[in-house]
C-alpha cells in the first residue's frame, strides 16, 4: 500500500499522520519524535510566549532534521508574534485553527510557506479554500480538546468536504489505530490527525494519571463541556461531573471556581485536572512509544489493504 500522496508532499513527511496540536502538550520534544517516526510533528503555540515558542522550535531542530509544523490559533492576540517566530525559525508549514486563516495569509504565502487550516463544517472549509490554504483538517464532534460548535462527526464530515473541495482533506477525530486510518482514507481523506492516542505514549509530557485515565477509559468516558462558548471534549472526573450541573456557557470561570481544578498541564490530579481527550480513549489500552504507534498504524493499514484485496479477489473468483 502506497502511503505517499499530496499530503505527504505538502508536509514533507513519509506518512500522512499528523500530531494533533494540544496546548502545552505538543512541544518540541514530542513533535520531533513524531517527525522522526515518519509522521508530521506539530508544536502548539497556544500557551507559549514568543520566546518559549522559539525555545521549543530550537529543541525540535536539535532532535530532528525532519519537518515540524506550528499550530497558531488565529483568534489569539499573540498570533502575529507567533507567526514572526515561526517564519524566522524556518518552519515551512503553518497549521492554523480557531479563526479565519485569511488574517495571516498574506504573510504566510508571501514567505513561500504552506498552510493547513482546521475546520468543522463545509461552510468553514469552503471559506478556507477560497482564502488559499493548501489543505484542511476536518475535525468532527468525537475529537478531543477544543472542537467546533456543530455536532457533525468526522466520518460524516470527511466525504462532504471531499465532494466539494479541490484541496486535500485530513481527518481528525475518532482515529487511534489502523482501522480508523483506513476508514478515513476510504472516505476520501488523504491523511489523519491523531491526538488522544499520542497522549498515551512514553514521550508525551502529561502526568501519568492522565495517561492511565485514558487507558482505563470506557467508550463513554468523555463529555463535551463549554457548549455555547469554547466547547471542549474532556475525560469525566470529579470536577467535570460537578461542572456538568452548572451553566456551561461560563465553563472556564466555573472550573477555576472548583479550587485547584485547572488544565492538566497547569496542575491538578486525576480528580481535579481538566484532561482533554477524544472518544477514541475507549480504544486505547497501553502506553507505548510514538514510534510504535506510527509503526502499528502503517503496518496495520497495509495488512488491512491486503485483506480487503484478497477478499475482493475471492468474491470475484466465485462469480
Amino acid at each position: 500500500m502506497e502511503l505517499q500522496n499530496h499530503v505527504t508532499e505538502i508536509l514533507g513527511c513519509r506518512y500522512p499522520i499528523v500530531l494533533g496540536p494540544m496546548r502545552l502538550i505538543t512541544r518540541g520534544k514530542m513533535a520531533s519524535a513524531v517527525s522522526n517516526s515518519g509522521g508530521f510533528g506539530v508544536i502548539a503555540a497556544s500557551g507559549l510566549s514568543p520566546d518559549e515558542l522559539r525555545q521549543e522550535l530550537t529543541i525540535a531542530k536539535e532532535l530532528t532534521t525532519e519537518p515540524v509544523g506550528v499550530n497558531i490559533p488565529v483568534y489569539r492576540p499573540e498570533a502575529s508574534n507567533w507567526l514572526d517566530v515561526t517564519i524566522k525559525m524556518g518552519v515551512r508549514t503553518i497549521y492554523t485553527s480557531a479563526g479565519h486563516p485569511e488574517k495571516l495569509m498574506d504573510r504566510i504565502k508571501g514567505n513561500g510557506l504552506r498552510i493547513i487550516h482546521k475546520v468543522s463544517s463545509v461552510e468553514l472549509a469552503r471559506k478556507a479554500e477560497a482564502s488559499g490554504v493548501d489543505a484542511v483538517v476536518a475535525m468532527g464532534y468525537e475529537a478531543g480538546g477544543h472542537i467546533g460548535r456543530g455536532d457533525l462527526t468526522t466520518f460524516c464530515l470527511i466525504p462532504q468536504l471531499v465532494d466539494v473541495l479541490k484541496i486535500p482533506v485530513i481527518a481528525s477525530g475518532g482515529i487511534a489505530d489502523a482501522r480508523g486510518f483506513m476508514a478515513a482514507m476510504a472516505l476520501g481523506a488523504l491523511g489523519v490527525e491523531i491526538g488522544t492516542r499520542f497522549v498515551a505514549t512514553k514521550e508525551c509530557p502529561v502526568p501519568d494519571f492522565f495517561k492511565q485515565a485514558i487507558c482505563n477509559s470506557s467508550g463513554d468516558a468523555t463529555v463535551v463541556i463549554g457548549k455555547g462558548a469554547m466547547p471542549i471534549r474532556v475525560l469525566k472526573n470529579a470536577v467535570i461531573e460537578r461542572t456538568l450541573v452548572m451553566n456551561q456557557t461560563e465553563v472556564d470561570r466555573q472550573i477555576v471556581s472548583q479550587g485547584d481544578a485547572r488544565y492538566v498541564q497547569e496542575g491538578g490530579d486525576k480528580d481535579t485536572a481538566v484532561m482533554p481527550s477524544g472518544q477514541t480513549a475507549g480504544l486505547i489500552r497501553s502506553i507505548i512509544s510514538i514510534e510504535e504507534v506510527i509503526s502499528e498504524i502503517v503496518e496495520g493499514a497495509r495488512n488491512i489493504a491486503d485483506q480487503i484485496s484478497k477478499g475482493y479477489r475471492g468474491v470475484s473468483h466465485g462469480l
